[in-house]
C-alpha cells in the first residue's frame, strides 16, 4: 500500500538523477560523469560515481556539490571500469550530508553491489525497524540502504536474485541502477512513478533518469524501461525481467512534464517541450488578457509555456528577465534563506523592458511562492505598470510522498490561501492557472495514468485495482 500515514519526512528525497554505462570492450566512467552533467538539473547537492575493480571491489567516489565540483573528469577518464553507474541528489530536511550521497554500496559476502535511487520508499519506516530487529545496521538515514540491506538478509540467493526478492517487498516510488558482478541493471516500480530510459552506442548500453543524458555521448534513445521490468545488461547483452508483483495502473509522476525534465525529454513517447509549449497554448485559451504589451517568463522552466502562450495569443515574447546560468534551481534549496538569496542572485529583470509596460509573465508552477514573489517585487521596482501572473499547471495544494520536497501542505502556497489571497501576496495584478483537465490533455497520455495527487490529493493509496500484490512471499517469513 502506497499511503500518506506510511511516509518518513526525515528520509524524503526530491527526484533526483541516475545514470548506468555498460561496455564489453571500453572504459565508460568518463561517460557517467559526462551523463550525470546532463542530468544535473535533477541533483545539485551531491553527486557520485561507483564501478567494480579487479579485485572484486567496490570502488566510490562521491561529495558534496555539483557534478565537476565532487567528481574529477580527468581520474575518471583514467579510470579502468567497464561497467559504471552514478547518481545526483537533491535532499530534504536532515538530508544533506555526504553519508546519504550515492551510490551506496557494499562488500558482501556474494559479492559487490552499489545501488543508485530515484524516488520515495514509502515503507521505509517498517523495512528499517524489522530490519534492526533483525540486527542490521544502517550508515545512513536514506530508504534507498533498506535495499542492500534487504538483499543481505538472503544469504542462499545469488545478487540478482536478491534484488528481485527485495524489490518485491519495497512500496513506493523507485527507479534504480544496480552495480553488481552479474551486470549492470536498471529497475522501475510497478506504477512507473519516475522516467528511466535506455540508450545503446555501438555496443554499448546506457541507463538514464531522461533520454536527454544520451545525445551527449552520441547514444541513440532505445526504449523506456517499463513499469515493473528489471534489466540485466551484461556480456550476453540485454534480458528484460519482470517484477513479482502486479499493479492496476500506471502512475507516472506529472510534474515530470510540468517542470522537472529538461524540455529535450523524450517521457513514455512524448516530447517534454512540445507538452508544455501545449500547456501554455492552453492557457492561453481559457482567457483574453487586455492591453498587455509582451509575454515573459521566469526562466528556465516557464519558457516553453511562455512561447506557447505568445503563439496561442499573439502576444510578442521578450527575454525580459534573465537568469543567471551559474547558479540552480531554488523552490528545492535546503533553507528558506538561501531560497530566497537563490532567486535574487538567480533572475533579473530588465527594466528597460518592464518600465510603464504592462506583462503577463508565465511559471511552470508555484510551489511556496518565494520565486513567484521575489521576482514580482524585483519586476515592480522596473515600474512596470502592470502584472498579470500565468502559471501553466493547476495549483499544488497537497505534499507528494512519492519523492518531491513538499513534506506538509503547511509549506505550500495553494494550500493556505485563496488564488486571490496569492495574488496579492506576490503582488499580481492577476493569477490564473491551467485547469487539471487542460495539463493532462497538453502531456497527451491517458489522465488515468498520471499522478496528480499534489494537485488533486488523488493518491495511490491501496485500493485493490491499484496496489500491487507479491507473489513471491515475504522475505521475512
Amino acid at each position: 500500500m502506497i499511503s500518506p500515514r506510511s511516509f518518513s519526512e526525515a528520509v524524503s528525497r526530491l527526484v533526483c538523477g541516475v545514470f548506468g554505462a555498460f561496455s564489453p570492450r571500453d572504459y565508460v566512467a568518463e561517460e557517467v560523469y559526462l551523463g550525470l552533467s546532463a542530468l544535473q538539473h535533477r541533483g545539485q547537492e551531491s553527486a557520485g560515481v561507483a564501478w567494480i575493480d579487479s579485485d572484486r571491489r567496490i570502488n566510490v567516489i562521491k561529495g558534496m556539490g555539483l557534478v565537476y565540483e565532487a567528481l574529477s573528469q580527468s581520474v575518471l577518464a583514467e579510470t579502468p571500469a567497464r561497467s559504471v553507474i552514478g547518481h545526483v541528489r537533491y535532499s530534504t530536511a536532515g538530508g544533506s550530508m555526504l553519508q546519504n550521497a550515492q551510490p551506496i554500496c557494499a562488500n558482501y559476502a556474494k559479492g559487490p553491489v552499489a545501488v543508485a535511487h530515484n524516488g520515495n520508499l514509502t515503507n521505509f519506516d517498517a523495512l528499517r525497524n524489522t530490519l534492526e530487529n533483525r540486527g542490521a545496521i544502517f550508515q545512513s538515514t536514506s530508504d534507498t540502504e533498506a535495499i542492500l540491506q534487504l538483499m543481505a538478509h538472503q544469504p542462499r540467493r545469488s545478487p540478482f536474485e536478491a534484488l528481485m526478492r527485495a524489490l518485491a517487498e519495497v512500496e513506493g516510488a523507485y527507479c534504480l541502477v544496480v552495480l553488481m558482478e552479474e551486470g549492470l541493471v536498471a529497475a522501475r516500480d510497478p506504477w512507473g512513478f519516475r522516467p528511466l530510459s535506455i540508450g545503446r552506442r555501438g555496443d554499448n548500453y546506457y541507463v538514464a533518469s531522461e533520454s536527454c543524458a544520451f545525445s551527449l555521448l552520441g547514444a541513440s534513445f532505445v526504449r523506456d524501461v517499463e513499469p515493473g521490468e528489471v534489466i540485466l545488461i551484461g556480456s550476453g547483452g540485454l534480458k528484460s525481467y519482470r517484477l513479482p508483483v502486479e499493479s492496476g495502473k500506471k502512475w507516472l509522476c506529472s510534474f515530470e512534464y510540468v517542470y522537472f525534465a529538461r524540455p529535450d525529454s523524450i517521457i513514455e513517447g512524448r516530447s517534454v517541450y512540445e507538452a508544455r509549449q501545449e500547456m501554455g497554448r492552453r492557457l492561453a485559451q481559457s482567457e483574453s488578457v487586455d492591453g498587455v504589451d509582451f509575454v515573459a517568463s521566469f526562466p528556465d522552466s516557464g519558457t516553453t509555456a511562455a512561447l506557447g502562450f505568445a503563439a496561442e495569443s499573439g502576444i510578442p515574447f521578450e527575454a525580459a528577465v534573465v537568469r543567471n546560468r551559474y547558479v540552480g534551481r531554488t523552490f528545492i534549496q535546503p533553507t528558506q534563506k538561501v531560497r530566497e538569496l537563490g532567486v535574487r542572485i538567480k533572475l533579473s529583470p530588465s527594466p528597460s523592458l518592464f518600465k510603464d509596460r504592462s506583462a503577463v509573465l508565465v511559471d511552470d508552477s508555484i510551489v511556496r511562492g518565494t520565486t513567484a514573489g521575489l521576482v514580482v517585487s524585483m519586476i515592480r521596482e522596473c515600474r512596470a505598470r502592470a502584472l498579470h501572473l500565468r502559471i501553466s499547471s493547476p495549483p499544488v495544494r497537497f505534499p507528494c510522498f512519492y519523492g518531491i520536497d513538499t513534506p506538509s501542505s503547511g509549506d505550500l502556497a495553494a494550500a493556505k490561501y485563496s488564488l486571490n489571497d496569492i495574488a496579492k501576496t506576490v503582488g499580481a495584478d492577476s493569477l490564473r492557472y491551467l485547469s487539471a483537465s487542460a495539463m493532462t490533455d497538453a502531456i497527451g497520455l491517458p489522465p488515468d495514468s498520471l499522478c496528480t495527487a499534489c494537485f488533486d490529493g488523488n493518491y495511490l493509496d491501496g485500493d485493490s485495482s491499484s496496489s500491487p500484490r507479491g507473489c513471491c512471499g515475504k522475505i521475512f517469513d
